[in-house]
């Protein structure tokens, strides 16, 4: 059967000219919240001095399967920039400033293109767009780099010089660099996970 004319299928593409509904907010917010328990968990390994810098990579590769599954629920443009926005929100509010929350609707808004581009049916799409998305997260972590030393100066009293010492020793243009090929490289490989986890979603959802 063809899986464009499966009952999901149409459904989809009806959905899809309807424009976000009540139904997608909610599909929006769950996936959030997931997403966000996830970013909480990785986020927790920075109390190590080189985690502080590479929690993205892990983020990236096992947010993969709740993102992949995400993205088959995806029936109109504006809900990945939604969980970008949302995201990039609370990490706004938990102090990690406001170029978090730009990056997080950027992003949000090139991954929601790269699906639309694909016409929600493209699973390139769908894993680039995986891998698009999670970039947003350099956002919360560039104040590191923009300001240095002073960054990190507050942490003494608390988390001691060692560790200060030893995070200022990474804070370099180098290690930015190997963030952001690591996340996307990451991604890739969480996305392929999830796409392998998710395979009869993915069918039924008419995405090949």
């Amino acid at each position: 059967m063809n899986q464009a004319n499966t009952p999901d299928a149409k459904k989809r593409q009806i959905d899809q000219k309807r424009g976000i509904g009540v139904r997608d907010l909610v599909t929006c917010a769950t996936f959030t919240v997931i997403y966000f328990i996830v970013f909480f968990a990785c986020g927790m390994t920075g109390l190590v001095p080189i985690m502080a810098f590479l929690f993205p990579l892990p983020l990236a590769l096992v947010s993969g399967i709740s993102q992949m599954l995400f993205y088959t629920k995806v029936r109109s443009f504006g809900m990945v920039t939604i969980m970008g926005a949302l995201l990039g929100l609370i990490s706004f509010l938990m102090g990690y400033g406001p170029i978090g929350l730009c990056f997080g609707i950027v992003c949000g808004l090139i991954a929601d293109l790269i699906l639309r581009a694909g016409g929600y049916k493209s699973l390139k799409c769908s894993v680039a767009s995986h891998c698009v998305f999670s970039l947003w997260v350099i956002g919360t972590m560039l104040p590191m780099w923009i300001l240095g030393q002073a960054y990190f100066e507050p942490y003494r009293a608390s988390q001691g010089d060692a560790f200060v010492n030893e995070s200022l020793a990474y804070l370099s243009g180098g290690m930015l660099v190997i963030v952001i090929v690591g996340i996307i490289v990451c991604a890739l490989i969480g996305a392929a996970i999830g796409t392998k986890v998710l395979r009869k979603h993915f069918e039924r959802a008419g995405i090949a």
